[in-house]
């Protein structure tokens, strides 16, 4: 299984950035997708998640501002990122798992920067 991310950038605080992570290969059609970040000098945290059938869940700092969608289809992710702020900047790592059957994939990680 892999996962290919894109869409991180350079964007001015106030701005907007949408992130994609396409997974390939084989794997159950249950699961969730989502995105991790790692700030500089900070631990990775969580950031959204969507599973596969209906539910999402966001961080308690970027609701409002960010919305995860998924095409099931198209086996992606997608991460818009609205009214970005400072504390937003770091790499973003999209996610495949399922944690009741105990797997999880990761992507490379894609880095945003919002500058203020």
């Amino acid at each position: 299984v892999q996962l290919q991310a894109s869409g991180g950038g350079l964007v001015q605080a106030g701005g907007s950035l949408r992130l994609s992570c396409a997974a390939s290969g084989s794997f159950s059609s249950i699961n969730a997708m989502g995105w991790d970040r790692q700030a500089p000098g900070k631990q990775r945290e969580l950031v959204a998640t969507i599973a596969s059938g209906v539910g999402t869940n966001y961080a308690d700092s970027v609701k409002g501002r960010f919305t995860i969608s998924r095409d099931n289809a198209k086996n992606t992710v997608y991460l818009q990122m609205n009214a970005l702020k400072s504390e937003d900047t770091g790499i973003y790592y999209c996610n495949l798992r399922n944690p009741m059957a105990n797997w999880d994939y990761w992507g490379k990680g894609t880095l945003v920067t919002v500058s203020s």
